[in-house]
């Protein structure tokens, strides 16, 4: 059994942890201090296609299985785990 990612799954984990490390890491604590839902970063997100993870591509979403979405969540928890988990929350409509 292969384990590795494929060149697909390596896009979409590379492509969340640099927003994770941009967009989440530099303002997760004083969001939490603050009470802030980021309500831009989850546009962000959204125009990212992370708040349409599982929503088939015909619908504008990307179509993900749950393993590649839990490939996206991880690396986006990397930055601020309660707003991945508002996405995994989003996501969760679909599926």
């Amino acid at each position: 059994m292969d384990f590795n990612l494929n060149e697909d799954q390596q896009a979409f984990a590379e492509t969340a942890y640099q927003f994770a490390m941009t967009e989440l890491a530099p303002n997760a604590a004083r969001w939490d201090q603050e009470h802030i839902f980021p309500k831009d970063v989850i546009k962000q997100a959204g125009e990212l296609g992370f708040c349409g993870l599982y929503t088939p591509e015909e619908a504008g979403g990307l179509g993900l299985s749950r393993l590649d979405s839990s490939i996206i969540f991880e690396q986006l928890s990397m930055g601020c785990t309660a707003t991945t988990a508002m996405l995994t929350i989003h996501n969760m409509q679909r599926g």
